[in-house]
């Protein structure tokens, strides 16, 4: 939360608005991308420029292609950096970040404004179930749209209801196995069934996907240190403060691998060939 704060891409209050969640749902999903936190405020601010908007992330549909990202809008595709713009006669064949930010093969209309809808239910407490009723109702009209199962999962998650919380988020990865957010997903309902291999499988599969996927580091940090694999965790709590150095998690992760890095007594190959403590 707070490096997405620090990048200015949502405000710091004590308290968010319904956009502001909105906001937070598409930068989760970013987040499981090739798109750095620059990059994604580069493209903000020069949308904001290029349109006049007061928010691109609502007032449009975020699409990332690889490293960078392009905002859809009135029927055009834009890359606000590079200011190209082009006609997108094929959004139906795109994967795209919808304004709510979840990653999809685009759905006729239709599905894709339920999908919209039950993402505004799920947000208010009181309507949730309505929210999972829609989701279900999407999931049978198509079976294969990992972000209606993903939403589905998560509030099953929510409810502490992991077994089915797991069904859906496998077949998330099953729809779509490049979807590093349904492995990361996947590997958080599996900690929670205690089945620990199993999550770090899965957030292995993450990583590799996205190889700079500082939550999946963060938690898998925490898994191998559950399993006593302490040296394991190292390169994962290194890779998250690299990633994300500010704020509590990152503060955390600091303190996590010095201490291991003190207590450790890690062994080296000297010149000569022989073993030696370091430290």
């Amino acid at each position: 939360m707070s490096a997405w704060e620090q990048a200015g891409l949502i405000p710091s209050n004590d308290s968010y608005s319904f956009e502001d969640l909105s906001q937070l749902r598409t930068l989760r999903t970013l987040r499981a991308t090739r798109i750095t936190a620059k990059s994604i405020r580069e493209s903000v601010e020069a949308m904001r420029r290029a349109a006049g908007m007061g928010n691109p992330f609502t007032e449009a549909s975020a699409v990332g292609h690889g490293a960078h990202l392009s905002f859809r809008h009135n029927g055009a595709l834009v890359d606000p950096v590079t200011c190209q713009l082009s006609f997108d006669f094929d959004a139906g064949a795109r994967r795209q970040l919808s304004i709510v930010g979840t990653a999809v093969h685009s759905p006729e209309p239709d599905v894709q404004e339920m999908f919209q809808r039950a993402v505004r239910l799920e947000e208010v407490p009181a309507t949730i179930s309505k929210a999972a009723e829609l989701y279900r109702q999407i999931l049978a009209m198509r079976p294969g749209y990992a972000a209606a199962a993903i939403n589905l999962g998560t509030i099953h998650y929510n409810l502490r209801d992991f077994t089915l919380a797991e069904q859906l988020y496998r077949r998330a990865t099953e729809a779509d196995p490049e979807y590093a957010l349904a492995f990361f997903d996947l590997g958080n309902v599996l900690d929670e069934l205690k089945r620990l291999p199993d999550a770090i499988a899965a957030y292995q599969r993450a990583i590799a996907l996205v190889p700079q996927y500082a939550d999946a580091h963060y938690n898998l940090a925490l898994a191998y240190e559950r399993q006593g694999h302490r040296r394991r965790s190292l390169r994962h709590w290194l890779t998250y403060v690299r990633l994300d150095p500010v704020g509590p998690w990152a503060n955390h992760a600091k303190a996590q691998a010095k201490s291991i890095l003190s207590s450790e007594r890690l062994s080296i190959v000297s010149r000569a060939g022989r073993l030696v403590a370091a430290g």
